[in-house]
């Protein structure tokens, strides 16, 4: 059955609620009309009621009944993906409105990466207090593949991660820096292992400590290995955590890693831990400060933008 796209436009502006957004989310999320209703604190026939409601104002089924449950159809595939985007800018507005409220400019949604120089973490995370008034400004950490996608599901609003080479074209991004690598060991086991030139095959049988799989600093970690022709070491710990980090090189003599310089540094500031005088070399996308493309341009969004592009390069 063909919909005519008028009178499709016609019940989406007319009928359509933000209330019945959060009821889709939620039938996708439990496929079950009787766990939607214990969620939401509704009978099971005021569900089946709201979710006849719905499917008339766009015509069409937006989910079928399964073995495995509710299965949204293609259209209703659609649908939850700019329910969920709809609701996500509900919330940044009302939070940004509360902000407003209380005396403030505005709000920023910032996601960082935990590998970041502190010259731009310092001027990112202390941006809303330069602003008059201030912007109230929401720091969350995650690796690039979490923060970007954030940033596509409108959660956040500006993400300082690795800079990829297809963002795509809902994504801006502007390069800051680029990272040299360092080889991370214990003091105790710095000296022996400065010696002589550098064995990857005697490295490799180290305890390592490696980013999470799948992030851009770890498939360049593989990368290194590769092309020194030794097999991937099995990781001892996966982590983002420098604090994590810093404890392992303090405890555990045999601890391994490759971070970014400026990680590198944090590591030998908390003590227990050298970088190894052995030159290394990596193609690690640079860090970068990426948002999304829209038709009218974010001016605190834009602010943040500027004070990073303009920070000495020592800083970065």
């Amino acid at each position: 059955m063909s919909v005519a796209p008028d009178k499709l436009v016609h019940n989406l502006v007319s009928r359509l609620r933000l209330r019945h957004l959060p009821l889709l989310l939620a039938l996708a999320r439990q496929r079950s009309v009787s766990r939607v209703a214990a969620e939401l604190n509704l009978s099971q026939p005021a569900v089946t009621k709201t979710l006849r409601e719905i499917e008339d104002i766009f015509m069409v089924p937006l989910f079928t009944r399964t073995r495995r449950g509710l299965e949204p159809t293609p259209t209703g595939l659609a649908v939850l993906a700019h329910a969920r985007l709809t609701l996500a800018d509900a919330d940044a507005l009302g939070r940004e409105l509360a902000a407003i409220e209380a005396g403030l400019s505005g709000r920023l949604r910032l996601g960082v990466i935990p590998y970041i120089s502190r010259g731009v973490l310092d001027t990112a995370c202390t941006f809303g207090l330069a602003q008059t008034p201030r912007v109230s400004v929401l720091v969350r950490e995650g690796t690039t593949d979490e923060l970007v996608s954030a940033l596509r599901e409108h959660e956040l609003d500006c993400v300082i991660a690795r800079t990829f080479f297809a963002p795509g074209a809902d994504i801006v991004q502007q390069p800051l820096y680029r990272e040299e690598p360092a080889l991370v060991v214990p003091a105790a086991a710095a000296t022996r292992l400065a010696r002589g030139a550098l064995d990857w095959h005697r490295l490799a049988e180290r305890d390592w400590i490696l980013p999470p799989p799948n992030t851009p600093i770890r498939r360049t970690i593989n990368t290194i290995f590769a092309v020194a022709g030794v097999a991937q070491p099995t990781p001892m710990v996966e982590t983002y955590s420098i604090k994590t980090m810093a404890t392992l090189m303090r405890r555990h003599p045999a601890a391994t890693t490759i971070v970014p310089r400026a990680v590198a540094n944090e590591l030998v500031e908390a003590r227990g831990a050298v970088v190894l005088p052995h030159a290394l070399s990596w193609d690690l996308p640079p860090v970068g400060v990426m948002w999304r493309r829209q038709p009218v341009e974010d001016d605190v969004v834009a602010a943040l933008v500027a004070c990073l592009r303009a920070l000495p390069a020592d800083l970065s």
